[in-house]
């Protein structure tokens, strides 16, 4: 229970949220409208990036927020009145969703290895780190604190599995909409599919010989990963779609920040 607070306090408050809200718009307004040297420069096709998630994420949003019947109409295709969510006892899918772990932490020892390979041959140039810590600071603000930090465990929205439609007995929510519905490890948004989201992400980033390829198979093995979790009744479409844009949100947006100058980072040279 919320403890009363005084109307001093409540100003105080209010007059502090305020200065903050206007730091991090100021703060957004700063990168979105950085100058650009050539509409064909990095920054350039980074802003548009940004620019283009975030259009897709607000108008993802809208569409559910004025159809929220497509979510229980989707779900339904994967349940059974007699059985629930039949694909859930499925093995082979099982298997699937338990090796999405398995590649997560294998994408990351490789980044790692290959920082330390890189470190000990002193060839840690800050053009070779620049993208393993753009992937590690992706993963670490997207899935980790944004998503499983604050929307899944604030946001309160029951999963498919839970609702009265489908056997339970919470009451069906609308994306954005913060309930009481559900305590912790909520259904919005997907846990899973915002990792999915960084494995492709990683995959786009891989040396060019291999990236159509790498990507190609990560995109066919995400999106199985992501569709498995409907399946399971463990996530609304909703929750999937609006993971994976949120996340190539905030992977654009850090790869904007993230300087893609050269310069030397470590080397085994001594300096006087």
């Amino acid at each position: 229970m919320r403890r009363p607070t005084s109307a001093a306090s409540s100003s105080s408050l209010q007059g502090s949220n305020l200065q903050v809200f206007c730091k991090l718009a100021s703060a957004s307004a700063g990168v979105m409208s950085a100058p650009l040297s050539s509409p064909f420069s990095s920054a350039a096709k980074s802003d548009r990036l940004i620019i283009a998630f975030l259009i897709a994420t607000l108008a993802a949003s809208m569409f559910f927020w004025i159809f929220p019947e497509l979510d229980l109409v989707v779900s339904r295709w994967f349940f059974s009145p007699n059985e629930g969510f039949i694909s859930s006892s499925n093995t082979k899918l099982q298997g699937l969703r338990r090796s999405s772990r398995w590649a997560l932490a294998g994408v990351i020892v490789v980044i790692l290895l290959r920082m330390i390979w890189d470190t000990i041959n002193g060839a840690l140039t800050w053009s070779r780190v620049r993208k393993p810590i753009w992937l590690l600071a992706g993963l670490a603000l997207g899935p980790g604190l944004l998503v499983n930090g604050l929307l899944k465990a604030h946001w309160g929205r029951p999963r498919p599995i839970n609702v009265d439609v489908f056997g339970g007995d919470a009451v069906h929510q609308t994306v954005w909409v913060i309930s009481d519905w559900c305590d912790r490890n909520c259904s919005f948004v997907s846990g899973e599919a915002s990792s999915s989201a960084w494995l492709v992400a990683a995959a786009l980033v891989t040396p060019k010989p291999v990236r159509l390829a790498a990507t190609t198979v990560t995109l066919v093995y995400a999106g199985s990963l992501s569709l498995n979790r409907i399946a399971f009744g463990g996530h609304f479409l909703s929750d999937v779609v609006l993971a994976w844009l949120i996340c190539g949100l905030i992977f654009a947006v850090l790869y904007r920040l993230i300087p893609d100058k050269a310069h030397p980072f470590c080397s085994g040279g001594t300096h006087p």
